[in-house]
Parts: structure tokens; sequence; C-alpha cells
């Protein structure tokens, strides 16, 4: 679990704000859930035999004897709000979320014990083009952040919850009988979670996977025509996607379309966004059968996509640093600050603080990155005036202007610089 730190922040603030928007503008409502839930709640959604329920959940007995864990994922405590708040039956919730979630993996670059989500979920919508919004809405999002050419779309269809089921008595009889081939992930997931074999990295074991039977062969006629209607709305938007059959998701909720954005940027940690349809999801957890789709895009690998192609780590530079020396300039500082913010829209003003002469406060200034410097002294108080002065180019030439024009003058700074 780390810190994110001041000068780290410029990207996530980015990635917030832009997908906030973003949700706004597709019609898209805020859910905010406790990052704290019953286990069993994870235990009925992911699936017991899952490596998350396993292996890496935050698992603990409150003081009444009750499991709780540290919500590993965000869908199921989404479906357990919209159940117990009535927001699910025939209805339709277009929500998303943003927040910590917690697993205990081992460390390593890009995993992270606490880590970040942005998730949506749909509920009470089974046709293709909501799947297809999801996607064309993603690929919005990675266009807005200009890495639209870093990551591409992979997609594959699990079919129905039975037609799945079916395959993976084929896929277990199949690998069976090259147990031998198997690795030590490999053959414990043989019994548990088979399909996840098929999502092995070892390139020991690529030439087995790719001959092993495919999903493909053996969907369910519905599910077949879900998938062929969603490839046909992306087609026609101009996304382009590859077909991945081994795409198979890590959790048991998953059916029908499935998808993952990936990029070969970020070493093997190369998925940044991933979802698909979870339409049993909702009925397993007590409720009426609803259709649900939804995705989750991990922030930190985000962020280092974009840290690694443009944004840099650098704290947001300021407008202008008001320097004050004297007790009555700070009482008349004070309020002239204040007035400004009022008055000038967007203004980054920093107000120095903790007195300081006129040489200690120009390191201030200077380190805060400010264009300008405002100068509050004895002579400018009693004129009722300021001196401003550019910190970066010494061929301004620094000026005097009353205080009655100030906010005039940044007014007008404030319009150059937005163009």
């Amino acid at each position: 679990m780390n810190d994110i730190l001041p000068a780290d922040i410029r990207g996530w603030q980015l990635v917030e704000s832009t997908f906030k928007s973003l949700m706004h503008s597709y019609g898209y409502e805020e859910i905010r859930m406790p990052i704290v839930e019953m286990t069993n709640l994870f235990k009925r959604s992911i699936g017991e035999v899952t490596d998350i329920v396993e292996k890496e959940m935050y698992t603990f007995d409150d003081r009444n004897g009750d499991s709780l864990t540290l919500r590993p994922e965000g869908t199921a405590s989404c479906v357990r709000a919209g159940l117990q708040n009535g927001l699910l039956h025939n209805q339709i919730q277009k929500l998303w979320y943003a927040g910590p979630m917690f697993r205990h993996e081992r460390p390593q670059k890009g995993r992270y014990r606490q880590f970040h989500q942005l998730g949506v979920e749909v509920f009470g919508l089974i046709t293709p083009d909501i799947d297809a919004e999801l996607i064309l809405l993603t690929a919005r999002l990675w266009k807005q952040l200009q890495i639209d050419d870093k990551v591409r779309l992979e997609l594959n269809s699990l079919g129905s919850n039975e037609a799945r089921a079916a395959y993976r008595d084929i896929l277990v009889e199949y690998f069976s009988a090259h147990q031998e081939r198997l690795d030590e992930d490999s053959q414990r997931r043989l019994s548990s979670n088979p399909l996840r074999i098929l999502d092995s990295k070892n390139p020991d074991m690529a030439e087995l996977i790719a001959n092993a039977p495919k999903l493909s062969e053996h969907l369910d006629e519905e599910s077949k025509q879900h998938f062929a209607e969603l490839c046909a709305f992306l087609d026609a938007a101009g996304v382009q996607y590859k077909i991945n059959e081994c795409l198979v998701r890590g959790l048991d909720y998953y059916n029908r379309t499935v998808f993952e954005w990936v990029t070969d940027q970020l070493g093997a940690q190369g998925t940044v966004c991933a979802g698909g349809r979870y339409d049993g999801l909702v009925k397993q957890l007590g409720g009426r059968e609803t259709p649900a789709v939804g995705f989750a895009l991990g922030m930190e690998r985000l962020i280092s996509l974009l840290e690694a192609n443009f944004i840099k780590n650098s704290t947001r530079e300021a407008d202008a640093y008001f320097i004050m020396l004297g007790s009555e300039a700070q009482r008349v500082g004070l309020k002239l600050a204040e007035s400004l913010r009022d008055s000038v829209t967007g203004l980054r003003l920093h107000m120095n603080a903790g007195n300081g002469s006129m040489k200690s406060q120009m390191k201030r200034a200077d380190k805060s990155a400010a264009q300008y410097v405002m100068i509050l002294g004895e002579d400018e108080v009693a004129a009722s005036q300021v001196t401003i002065k550019h910190l970066r180019d010494n061929s301004i030439e620094q000026q005097t202007i009353n205080q009655s024009e100030l906010a005039d003058w940044f007014n007008n700074y404030m319009q150059t610089m937005n163009g």
C-alpha cells in the first residue's frame, strides 16, 4: 500500500475529472459503496475457488464475530447496494463509482495491495447495444486522455452459463489427457476453474492451449447472435478489435461478452481496463433475474501509461504569488486576495503565510512555479497600490497598479492564458 504524494497527483486528477465528465455526458449516475462488506458477499459472487477468495482477500472478524472483508472489487458491492436499496427490479440503472480496492497480492511493479478502480455497472439491459456503448465509452476515454494509440481492444464470448458448464467438462477432459504438461497453477485450476488455464502466461503451455477445444465452437445460439451483433455495432462505429478465444476473465460471474483493453507499454501488467456481462449475478445474490454488464479500469496502471507518454509528475503552477511585508500589509493583503478570488474565475493565487523577509518570500514565490509575484509593502499600502513582477521573464517590465484595477488586470491575463 502506498501514499499518493502532491508531486504525483496531477495524473490522478486528470483521469478522475475526465472520467467524471464523460460519465455525466453519457447519462451515468455516481454511487458510493463502503469499503468493508460481509465476507460471504464475495464468496457467493466471485467464487470460493478463485485466487481472490482463496488467497488474496483481507478478511477479519469484528467485535460481534461477523466476518468482514475489505472489498477486492466493486461489482459485487454495487449489486448488493442495488438490491438493498431497491434500485434493480424492473429498472434500468447506469452507475459508476471510484475508490480503493484491496487484495493481498505479491508486490510487483503495477500491482498494489491497496489499488484504485473506476467502475461502471449497467443493470436491466440485455441487448448487445449496451455492451457496445460501454466499449465506445472507454474508447472515447482513451481518446480524451490521448492514449488511444497505446491500447487495443480484445473481445470474447463465454456464452450462457449452461454452455460454459458443458464446455468446462470438455476442457477438463482435454487437459486431463495432457496432465503431465500442465504447470502447478494449471493443475490446481483443472479441478476448480479450468477455463483460467486458457489465460496462462506460461510460454511452455502455449502449444497445449492453442490446441485446446475452442469455446466459440460450443456456444449456444443466443450467445453467438449476441456476440455477432456486438461485433457489427463495433464495426459500424469504426472500433478496431481482436477476438481472443483465450480471454476468459478471472471471476466466476461473467457470461457472454467479455473484453479487455490492453497495452504493450507496461510489461507483464498489460491490462488497463476489463469487463463484461454478468447476467446471473443479481439472482445469485438473492435478487430477481436481472441482466447486467460493466467494467473496471485500474487507476495505477492507467496513470503509469499516461506518465510513460506525456504527463510529467509536477505540482500545478500558480498564476501569482502574493508577497506581503509587514503586519498592515498582511491585513490589507488578506482581504485583497479574497476579493481577487471572488472576481477572477479560475485564478490560482498563492498567498504567503508565516511572515519572512523579502528575500525568503521571493524564494517561496519561485518554488511555487508562479508566473507573477504581487508585492504589497508599506509604500503600496499607503498608496492603495500593488507591484506586479513577472518571475519567469526579465524582459517584461515590473509595474505598479492601483488595487482597484487589480481584478481587471488579472481577468485580462486569464483571458490571454485561456486563448
